[in-house]
Order: structure tokens, then sequence, then C-alpha cells
């Protein structure tokens, strides 16, 4: 399945050729700040399988400099992806167009989530990151 993302004005498009996977929501106190939210909502992508098509030169990236950040639209702030070592890791499950078929596989970081936030049930739980990554890192 082909899917496609973008960001909230539509200057920045993307294509994954693969299916997405290990998809989980994080509830660090960083992850908050980051998408303005509760929690994150992030899957990985097979290397590769992740294209630009449109706005690649509105994005911005944070931190600029590092193995690990995030780039984001310069025009609307939405946070689009996650880069590791130049390469898109993961996507922000918010900004895909297509989401069917895609099931949370975990909160993480639940020990630190905001006071206010009521986890749904159904989902598996961990306080820090799963012990078994292989929950969240593999297809």
């Amino acid at each position: 399945m082909t899917r496609t993302g973008s960001c909230f004005c539509g200057a920045v498009t993307y294509r994954i050729k693969t299916e997405v996977f290990g998809a989980r929501s994080c509830h660090c106190s960083r992850c908050r700040k980051a998408f303005s939210a509760q929690a994150s909502a992030y899957a990985l992508v097979q290397p590769g399988s992740f294209s630009w098509v449109s706005g690649e030169e509105y994005l911005s990236v944070f931190p600029p400099e590092g193995p690990a950040s995030k780039a984001f639209c310069r025009i609307c702030g939405s946070a689009l992806c996650g880069i590791y070592e130049g390469e898109v890791h993961g996507i922000t499950l918010g900004c895909l167009n297509e989401d069917e078929g895609i099931e949370l596989k975990a909160h993480i970081f639940t020990g630190s989530k905001a006071a206010w936030e009521d986890l749904p049930a159904g989902v598996p739980k961990f306080e820090e990151f799963p012990p078994d990554l292989q929950l969240i890192t593999k297809p």
C-alpha cells in the first residue's frame, strides 16, 4: 500500500511506498512540547520507502545537528517526520492522508504523561520504553 501525507497548509507533501509499522503514542514531556499535544502519534517507515513529493524547501529541522531530529513545515508548523542519521525514520500519524489499518501497538513513557491525561484501554502501556523493542521496532 502506498500512503501519502501532508502538512496542515499543504505546502509539504510526501509518499511512502511500503506499509508503516510500530505505531506508538509517546507521552513524554519532550513529545508533548514538540507536538503541542498530550502525546505524539508516530510510526516507523522502511528505509528507502519515504520520499518528499513537494515542498521540501519549506522544511525546518530541529535540532539542526545531531543523529536524531524532527522535520516541521516552516509555514504552518506541522511536525511531519523524525529523521535519524540523515534519513526519514518515521512519520507523525496526524499528517497521513490515509490511516486505515494502522493500530497503535503501545503507549510509551506513560510514567511522565500529563496529569490531566486519561489513557484509553486496550493498548499496552509502558512507563518507559517497552522491554520488548520488537513491539514498536519491527514490521
